[in-house]
């Protein structure tokens, strides 16, 4: 089953996903680090991509979707599960059509409900290896020594998004762009609401009783 997971920041959409991936085998298609692929190994679209962003611009549908297909046309029968994508209604069209293009759909779009308080906890306790991306969480994952990453030994920080200043902007985007891609997918049948609050085998047991 292809697999929409979406729900504003906070909500575990990457812990998800990496259980899902790694108990299930799909193919884990998150945008911002098919972005950063397509930047690094100089594609036409990545090097679209690199100008816009060095320019402070935000990257189009359109190449962000033209990276997407690129991915889906190498994955052939395997099953995945894109992780924060589509974020507005009009991505969410495009993905429909580009997907059409190869006789795939979404089998299940899972929206993660968490309540606002959590969210901002979860997001201002992050912290982030500046040198392998490793996450942790001042409450739930502290890193063992303070500031000091468990995998790598890089500098663990506060990623600026995720400072309490930012994060009121954030979810104020989120509800404004990212929240009516609900409504597009209640209306094609597939939406599922998941209590995304809890343990994460608690969710992830939520996720897949939905996939069934």
């Amino acid at each position: 089953m292809n697999i929409v997971l979406f729900g504003p920041p906070g909500a575990g959409k990457g812990t998800q996903s990496a259980l899902l991936v790694e108990r299930l085998g799909s193919f884990h298609l998150s945008t911002g680090d098919l972005l950063r692929q397509a930047v690094k190994n100089e594609t036409d679209l990545g090097i679209q991509a690199k100008a816009i962003m060095d320019a402070g611009n935000l990257v189009s549908d359109e190449i962000m979707i033209g990276i997407v297909k690129q991915v889906l046309k190498s994955l052939k029968s395997r099953s995945f599960i894109l992780d924060g994508f589509p974020r507005t209604v009009p991505q969410a069209e495009a993905l429909e059509l580009a997907l059409s293009e190869f006789g795939l759909k979404i089998g299940k779009a899972l929206f993660l409900e968490v309540p606002r308080s959590d969210l901002l906890r979860r997001l201002t306790g992050r912290r982030v290896c500046q040198k392998c991306g490793a996450t942790f969480h001042v409450d739930s994952k502290p890193t063992k020594k303070d500031g000091i990453c468990d995998l790598c030994g890089g500098r663990v920080i506060q990623r600026k998004d995720d400072e309490e200043s930012v994060i009121g902007t954030r979810l104020e985007a989120y509800d404004r762009n990212t929240a009516p891609v609900k409504g597009f997918f209640s209306k094609k049948g597939v939406l599922a609401e998941v209590d995304g609050t809890g343990s994460a085998e608690q969710v992830y047991k939520r996720l897949t009783d939905q996939m069934v």
